[in-house]
């Protein structure tokens, strides 16, 4: 999964990699420690094919839910899923954004009786990560059109060589010669697109092990990216 992840890359950085326009990112403060029900960068697409960088909920709610309650949130929306249930057939079909970030955050299983150790995973030259995610707007029945809710879920597949040490999922990050396919909205065929939701090459990435105060989304600053004294970044080898 990806509960927590940084997001420091400055816009115009990010909208000259995605060729996006910014304007929709006003206001971006940088985060060490994106939580989830926060206010994230997304990237998505027009009609006509116009890119541009927006701000979005993290937790998608479904257009079905009731309610937009925390119970009704997806933070994660597995690959698997995306491609074979209908309602979320549909945003693979037609609802796609990118969600980039700098890394993001796994919290490591160290054996009974010990607490999990939160490990921060990084492309290998620490360029930002375009994960792949869903979109989607929800408004409380009757609700006027302008009290709509935009949200946005992160895609999840099983891990590669390097996060099979840590976890059993991560999420779905996309290589640069794929993001005109991702983010082209004439690209509707769900079947098609859920053959990018794919692990990460196993050379792509690499990992250490971070102080756990992280684990407290209030804790928000540059050294909690720093790994523990004595710990260099590890690789899939």
């Amino acid at each position: 999964m990806c509960g927590r992840f940084t997001s420091t890359s400055q816009l115009s950085l990010l909208a000259e990699q995605f060729r996006a326009d910014p304007e929709g990112a006003e206001g971006h403060q940088p985060s060490w420690n994106v939580a989830p029900a926060t206010d994230i960068l997304v990237i998505t697409a027009s009609e006509d094919g116009a890119r541009r960088l927006r701000s979005l909920r993290w937790g998608l709610v479904p257009k079905w839910a009731k309610d937009s309650s925390s119970s009704n949130q997806l933070v994660n929306l597995r690959a698997e899923t995306a491609g074979t249930k209908p309602t979320f057939k549909r945003l693979l079909a037609k609802q796609r954004c990118i969600i980039p970030i700098d890394g993001f955050y796994e919290w490591q299983d160290m054996g009974k009786g010990q607490r999990k150790q939160p490990i921060y995973i990084v492309a290998r030259d620490q360029q930002p990560i375009a994960l792949a995610g869903l979109w989607e707007t929800w408004h409380e029945k009757g609700a006027d059109d302008a009290e709509r809710l935009w949200t946005c879920t992160i895609l999840t597949t099983t891990p590669n060589k390097l996060l099979a040490t840590i976890h059993n999922r991560m999420p779905v990050i996309l290589p640069p010669e794929t993001w005109g396919t991702w983010l082209d909205p004439a690209s509707t065929d769900a079947d098609t697109l859920a053959k990018l939701l794919v692990p990460a090459p196993d050379d792509l990435l690499m990992a250490w092990p971070v102080d756990p105060a992280v684990g407290n989304s209030r804790n928000n600053r540059p050294d909690l990216v720093e790994p523990l004294e004595g710990h260099e970044p590890r690789t899939a080898g």
